[in-house]
């Protein structure tokens, strides 16, 4: 492919932002409070086990440049089944997020436009989802340019809120003491609130997914995952402190949109409603920005052999078609239940496994990344690889056993749903050569 054809830093890096930051953001700060001033402990916690996580990614993609993404870092390093299994319950998470930001978009922009609300839900949220998988197959360079545009926009609220914060400090600086949150610090609530705060922060990985698509991989990856990433959890850690200082705790932990009653606290009634737009814009450009990804990740699967090869077939544009098509039909099928009554209980039951279903995928890039540390595969990285790929491996233990028993049961029965088609798949196909390092 030319490099006509190929996103570069930036679209990679808006990929990070744009796919991290989406609608939980928004109401986050709410999610925080009842944790007080565990929260920001939690999220220095995460923010260290994030950028560890992001130089495991960076150092895999300069190692191994011409492995197609994650899927070739773990196939190469720890051998097809833990790839595939680990990739199974990552992609499958990616379609029920789609599904999940879809009907999520929909329910705010009938808030702005009131008239929406006439149409039928389910309808709607099909036509959001259906809308950015035709974006998506125009190329990865047009999904690229929108989420570069989406990821711009949604940073504006939250530049607004930072400024609203510093405007404060500077006039009214006891507003910051005036109601400080009352929980007292203990291990247990860090841990709960770093914990919430990773959910937030899943996507990191995002700028390597599409790794085949990216020029010059083992400089652009490194350079966007890590750029990406510190953006992101700077930007979360401003706005979710700004909120708990000058709100009282028990008022926003109640508080359905937090930023809007902060804003209309400050600077007037009506403000707040402005925000919705702005939340639209965060879930639509994550929608985009997984959509591009869901495409990617299905492609690499099917063109190792760990998903019918059909699914990697192209149009003249590159864009996987095949693969777009499928994982819309199954995103849309999880709109559907979502709108379900008799099955509404059980779709948010599935979604719960979504976090989880990430984290296999960290553990094993991880794993990889000491693996090749001990091959000497990566010799310009030395002790840094040792030591990022150990803190990586301790940070997901970490994020297991604050995510609790139950989501992890979940995600391993997710991996085991897969094991038959992996086991139908090399029947058919023999095991991928892997690449030599």
């Amino acid at each position: 492919m030319s490099d006509g054809n190929k996103i570069g830093f930036w679209t990679c890096t808006a990929l990070v932002v744009g796919n991290v930051i989406g609608l939980g953001i928004f109401i986050l700060p709410a999610s925080l409070a009842p944790y007080g001033f565990n929260a920001v402990i939690g999220w220095l916690v995460t923010l260290a086990g994030c950028l560890a996580l992001a130089r495991v990614f960076a150092h895999l993609s300069h190692a191994l440049p011409d492995a197609d993404g994650p899927y070739g870092y773990v196939r190469n390093t720890l051998g097809e089944l833990p790839a595939y299994m680990a990739l199974w319950a990552y992609w499958v998470s990616i379609w029920l997020t789609n599904a999940a930001l879809a009907t999520g978009a929909v329910g705010y922009l009938t808030v702005i436009v009131p008239e929406l609300g006439r149409i039928q839900p389910a309808l709607f949220a099909l036509v959001l989802l259906w809308s950015f998988i035709a974006v998506n197959l125009f190329g990865v360079r047009m999904g690229g340019r929108v989420q570069v545009v989406t990821s711009a926009l949604k940073l504006l609220p939250m530049a607004g809120i930072a400024l609203l914060g510093a405007w404060v400090l500077f006039t009214t600086p006891a507003a910051y003491t005036a109601h400080p949150p009352t929980t007292p610090l203990t291990l247990g609530n860090v841990t709960a609130a770093s914990t919430i705060a990773l959910f937030a922060m899943l996507g990191l990985e995002s700028a390597s997914i599409p790794a085949s698509r990216v020029i010059n991989p083992g400089r652009t990856i490194p350079r966007a995952t890590m750029t990406g990433t510190l953006l992101a959890a700077v930007v979360y850690i401003i706005v979710s402190t700004v909120p708990m200082l000058l709100i009282p705790q028990a008022e926003l932990a109640n508080a359905n949109a937090p930023f809007a009653l902060l804003m209309e606290r400050h600077l007037g009634a009506g403000v707040g409603r402005w925000l919705a737009l702005f939340v639209v814009v965060s879930g639509l450009g994550c929608l985009n920005g997984w959509t591009l990804l869901m495409g990617e990740i299905t492609r690499t699967m099917a063109n190792n052999g760990a998903l019918p090869a059909m699914l990697g077939r192209e149009n003249r544009r590159g864009a996987p078609v095949v693969a777009l098509l499928v994982t819309g039909a199954l995103a849309s099928a999880m709109v559907w239940m979502s709108y379900s009554k008799s099955l509404v209980a059980a779709f948010t039951f599935i979604t719960r496994v979504v976090t989880a279903a990430n984290l296999p995928l960290y553990l094993c890039c991880s794993l990889a990344l000491l693996v090749l540390w001990r091959r000497g595969a990566a010799p310009e990285a030395g002790r840094e690889a040792l030591f990022f790929g150990f803190a990586g491996v301790c940070y997901v233990i970490f994020a297991f056993v604050g995510s609790g028993h139950e989501p992890f049961l979940l995600a391993l029965g997710l991996m085991a749903v897969g094991l038959p088609l992996y086991g139908l798949m090399r029947l058919r196909r023999p095991a991928a050569a892997p690449l030599k390092v």
